[in-house]
């Protein structure tokens, strides 16, 4: 598989010209969704959806499939079968790959905040993208999709969730709030400079591509 970073936290995954985009939010340029055959989305807060972009693309492309969580699903009323609730638990294939539903909640911001429901996928049995929360998979992860910042996490607790996790690489996502200094800095402590996460770490700019093959990744 091929992954492409686009802005914030939108990932879009190929191969064998099948194309797969996970999270195209407000804060990602329409490139993300040129040639997608389906669309994946974690949970509804704008950075992540984008309900205009989402049926913009719909239009364009009447052979786009989206599957997604209930309330964002919710939100796409009138698209009728071609966007599919899914749940922890679910498995389904979406343009080809095979994917698996893991997680409920969005990480907790605080107490006085309500939470909204959050699902991560399993894309392949081999890259996570855990949307705004921090699921450990019970199977093992070559790929991490790693949400870098966020009023939710800390750089501690990103630590210690990639190691338990244990993929082989790791790719920064969630880091459209960061200016260089920020990027640099987060970059300083999950990468080699910093206490070890046990796994590569990759901060790749918006529009550069990462191989998932662990044969051809250096």
């Amino acid at each position: 598989m091929q992954l492409t970073k686009f802005g914030h936290a939108c990932v879009r995954i190929e191969k064998d010209g099948r194309r797969l985009t996970v999270d195209p939010g407000g804060l990602t340029g329409p490139e993300a969704l040129e040639g997608a055959d389906a669309v994946l989305v974690t949970h509804e807060h704008f950075d992540h959806f984008s309900e205009e972009v989402l049926r913009r693309a719909a239009q364009d492309n009447p052979a786009l499939r989206i599957w997604a969580n209930t309330a964002v699903a919710e939100r796409l009323d009138g698209l009728g079968g071609r966007v599919t609730a899914v749940g922890e638990g679910a498995a389904f294939t979406a343009a080809g790959f095979d994917v698996a539903v893991l997680g409920t909640w969005h990480a907790v911001i605080h107490p006085d905040i309500p939470r909204v429901g959050n699902v991560g996928f399993l894309i392949d049995e081999a890259l996570f993208h855990p949307g705004d929360a921090l699921t450990v998979p019970e199977t093992a992860v070559d790929t991490l999709l790693l949400p870098v910042h966020g009023p939710w996490s800390s750089t501690g607790q990103l630590i210690d969730y990639v190691r338990e996790v244990g993929p082989r690489q790791v790719c920064a996502i969630h880091d459209g709030a960061l200016n260089d200094v920020g990027t640099a800095m987060v970059g300083g402590f999950l990468g080699d400079n910093g206490p070890g996460l046990g796994a590569r770490y990759h901060q790749l700019p918006v529009g550069a591509s990462l191989t998932t093959d662990p044969e051809t990744t250096g």
